[in-house]
């Protein structure tokens, strides 16, 4: 048997009963048969829909947008849904044992008119949460442009670098954008930071290097007074896309290379530079992707030749997960990794201070914002753009502003 069969059974498994115990709660708080037939009928399209741009698609395109509004529209369809289901099966399993109680009881237990009803009525209203929250996702969440602040102490920073300020972006991916106002104006706001350097972790786009030249402009205009460096992200070998010609894929590999330069940016191949200020100077060090479940291009110690164990050193590397099993216990010491790839999923709930969940954290270890561990700090920039799902549903958009502060 073919692996892929059970997982698709499962699936389809889980997405009937979706449909199933949906239709149940429609079909209790109205016998309108023209509303329960547009009910099916919008589930019907939003499947019809998504698998008929997964079949039509051309690989070689890679990511389209219609492909991003279909995931977007599907999941508009399933995830109130799933409210649904979890409010009427708890309803169900209730029900069901307190039947079995009372058989081992010897004692009826009456069912009480219009609990169904009503039941189905809370699960309605508790789908319409989400149904919103997708919707605004779509719409205004995915430029919703969020600038979130630290401030790092660390014993062995320079004394002329204390006070010195980062601003970190990630997970452009170009290719998804569609309102050059709303991109300007996250551009706009990473200037008015202000900070000493821009640090871009990688994934400039989804596939192609075209996909940047509409922005090249826009983002040309960062500006940082001790320079902008960049690392590539796993979206910017082109692995997403089935390429005719190994050349093309070469061709456009280079091509999205190129892009660094002609936005300003210095991009960091395994490799590093120091920044110096007043005779000190500290080590930005930036390898190519690595991640335990994606491209490994990334060589830790080819990106750190010429660098002193006793340098202070910022390590830009795409995946956390090059942080969870290669960095934060290397001897040689890298007080500071930034890194993005998760997005967060794009989905999740976050109450500063007090409660966040994302599906992101059961993949991922460190998958959003700031961590520390031996002494070491890694932080997850949520991104700066969007992938695959048009749109952000409580995980917004990212601007990081880290301080460094000698202590």
């Amino acid at each position: 048997m073919p692996r892929w069969v059970i997982p698709t059974l499962i699936i389809f498994s889980v997405v009937f009963l979706f449909e199933l115990y949906a239709f149940q709660a429609i079909k209790t708080v109205t016998k309108n048969k023209i509303i329960q037939s547009v009910w099916l009928l919008l589930g019907g399209v939003a499947y019809l829909n998504f698998f008929y741009v997964i079949l039509s698609s051309d690989r070689s395109l890679g990511q389209t947008k219609q492909f991003q509004w279909a995931v977007g529209f599907l999941l508009l369809a399933l995830i109130p849904k799933l409210f649904i289901l979890v409010t009427m099966l708890g309803e169900d399993l209730i029900r069901w044992g307190k039947k079995i109680i009372s058989i081992f009881s010897n004692e009826t237990t009456k069912p009480i008119l219009g609990r169904k009803k009503f039941i189905s009525q809370i699960a309605l209203v508790l789908a319409g949460i989400p149904f919103a929250s997708v919707l605004y996702g779509i719409f205004k969440g995915r430029y919703n442009f969020k600038v979130l602040k630290y401030e790092l102490t660390f014993k062995d920073l320079p004394e002329s670098f204390d006070g010195f300020t980062i601003t970190q972006i990630t997970d452009i991916h170009s290719g998804s954008f569609d309102n050059n106002e709303k991109v300007k104006y996250g551009v706009d706001l990473i200037n008015k930071q202000e900070s000493d350097v821009i640090l871009f972790t990688g994934d400039i786009v989804n596939n192609f290097a075209h996909e940047m030249d509409d922005w090249i402009p826009v983002f040309r205009e960062l500006k940082a007074p001790y320079g902008k460096y960049s690392i590539l992200g796993n979206h910017d070998y082109g692995d997403y896309s089935s390429w005719k010609k190994e050349e093309d894929k070469i061709a456009n590999f280079k091509a999205i290379k190129e892009i660094h330069p002609k936005i300003g940016f210095e991009l960091l191949l395994n490799e590093n530079r120091y920044i110096e200020k007043n005779g000190d100077k500290i080590a930005i060090i930036g390898v190519e992707n690595w991640g335990k479940s994606f491209k490994k291009a990334g060589d830790l110690k080819k990106a750190s030749e010429g660098i002193n164990k006793e340098d202070f050193k910022i390590l830009l590397s795409h995946d956390p997960t090059h942080w969870e099993y290669k960095v934060k216990e290397n001897d040689f010491n890298y007080q500071l990794t930034l890194s993005g790839h998760t997005h967060g999923l794009q989905f999740g709930i976050e109450i500063p201070g007090f409660f966040r969940w994302s599906p992101s954290q059961y993949v991922y270890k460190q998958w959003a914002g700031l961590y520390k561990e031996y002494g070491r700090f890694i932080n997850v920039n949520r991104g700066f753009g969007y992938h695959a799902f048009p749109g952000r549903v409580g995980i917004w958009p990212e601007i990081t502003v880290i301080k460094l502060k000698k202590g």
